[in-house]
This record gives C-alpha cells, sequence and structure tokens, in this order.
C-alpha cells in the first residue's frame, strides 16, 4: 500500500510518541479520508515513537493482506 499523501502529511505533522489512539483521535479531528483512518485502526495499540514506525507498521500490514489471498490459494 502506497500512503495517501494526505497520511504521510498527516503523519509528519504528528507529535510523537502518540499512541493509536492519539493517531486515530487526531485523525478524526484533521478530517482524515475513511480509507487514512482504517488503516490507522489497523495498527497495533501500542505507542508509537516516530512517523517512520508508524510507516514501517502500514507497509507490514499491506504486505501480509496483499500476501493473504495467495497463502489461502495455496491450502
Amino acid at each position: 500500500m502506497a500512503l495517501s499523501s494526505t497520511l504521510d502529511r498527516f503523519l509528519a505533522d504528528m507529535e510523537y510518541p502518540a499512541t493509536r489512539d492519539d493517531l486515530l483521535r487526531e485523525a478524526a479531528r484533521e478530517g482524515l479520508p475513511t480509507d487514512d483512518r482504517a488503516a490507522l485502526y489497523d495498527l497495533p495499540e501500542q505507542s508509537f515513537s516516530a512517523a517512520w514506525l508508524i510507516r514501517y507498521r502500514l507497509a507490514r500490514n499491506a504486505l501480509a493482506d496483499a500476501l493473504a489471498p495467495a497463502s489461502r490459494l495455496a491450502a
């Protein structure tokens, strides 16, 4: 998943450390699109120390989603 420019800018402007709940609250306040907020909702409930860590987790989630159908077909 490529980050939307809106989500990328949001993460760059966010104050850290931030929990998933902090991210979701600020995303709603900022009016981020539903898809962006859904991606943040899928993050683990933890504190994130920097935007790069969130980008990493979002990329991992997207890769897992992309590979999931292939693994189901192989079974």
